[in-house]
């Protein structure tokens, strides 16, 4: 197994975080699961920053964002699998 690019905490979440600097649209990135420290590939569909998350299967407008295997937020618009994920697309669900 190589660095990767992407951190995954549980196989329930829907997001991963990205852990490099300059994650690059068209990069097929290396995502671990931290749980049990498998591994699978996704591409990334757009440059993401460092911290930022990706997502791990389509996204529609209202579901639940899972990370850390908790609810952490909902899409408040969409995201294809491999999309970045962020205050654009999703908030949480606190105020």
């Amino acid at each position: 197994m190589g660095v990767p690019h992407l951190l995954v905490h549980d196989h329930d979440d829907n997001v991963g975080v990205v852990v490099v600097e300059g994650l690059s649209a068209g990069t097929e990135m290396l995502c671990v699961v931290t749980k049990d420290n498998s591994d699978f590939k996704l591409t990334a569909n757009a440059d993401i920053p460092i911290g930022h998350k990706v997502a791990l299967k389509d996204l529609a407008e209202g579901d639940t964002v899972y990370k850390y295997g908790e609810d952490i937020g909902k899409m408040v618009g969409s995201a294809k699998t491999g999309d970045h994920v962020h205050t654009h697309n999703c908030k949480t669900k606190r105020w």
